[in-house]
């Protein structure tokens, strides 16, 4: 049994039970996890206090379209590494996009949005991907779909918030002293989360020679 920053005492639901999600708020974090760090926990955590979420779910990706399979490891193994790295009864690592059958972003969160209608979501993600995601598919409706959370991620952070994106939809952002209503206000909505970065690198734990997924 677990404790929500609510203070609401509740059992941990099945993860596609969308009924027993309901009301609940709940921050998103996709990605390789390739593999899962420190830096991705305390990400989370952050997360959880700053927009006064119940969860953050880790949604490991079978297979990011931006990145190239060589040097991937197998889902399993990044899955193993991602329960290992997260430490945290509140974070709850995933393969929904292989349950869901998807494979970008977009539809992930259409999907999610379908299954769990009454559940609160905010999408979470570094400046990098605030600055890229115009290279997504369906980018303006990921935007359009779900309130996003942005932390800060060097050297990305400044480009990104002068960026298409953030132009764009300069009128959605939510100053970050409102950041813990954010998972209740309508989509577009977004905020960027200034605060301590963590230096754990996916990139520079594989270079290093101490990641051995396979």
């Amino acid at each position: 049994m677990s404790t929500s920053p609510h203070g609401r005492y509740w059992i941990r639901p099945r993860p596609l039970t969308g009924a027993s999600w309901a009301g609940r708020r709940i921050g998103i974090l996709g990605g390789s996890f390739n593999p899962a760090h420190a830096g991705h926990r305390h990400v989370s955590q952050w997360m959880l206090r700053r927009l006064q979420l119940d969860q953050v779910w880790w949604l490991v990706s079978p297979q990011n379209p931006l990145k190239q399979t060589r040097g991937m490891a197998t889902l399993d193994a990044r899955l193993d590494a991602a329960r290992a790295a997260a430490r945290d009864p509140r974070i709850l690592v995933t393969d929904l996009e292989t349950q869901l059958g998807t494979r970008y972003t977009v539809d992930t969160l259409e999907a999610l949005r379908r299954r769990y209608p009454r559940t609160r979501f905010v999408w979470i993600m570094g400046a990098d991907n605030l600055l890229q995601i115009p290279r997504w598919r369906g980018w303006t409706r990921i935007l359009g779909r779900m309130p996003v959370a942005v932390f800060p991620r060097r050297p990305y952070s400044l480009k990104a918030l002068v960026g298409q994106a953030a132009r764009r939809y300069s009128r959605s952002r939510v100053p970050p002293r409102d950041a813990g209503g954010l998972p209740a206000r309508p989509a577009p909505a977004w905020t960027f989360l200034d605060g301590p970065l963590h230096p754990a690198s996916s990139t520079e734990i594989r270079r290093k020679g101490w990641w051995a997924g396979r």
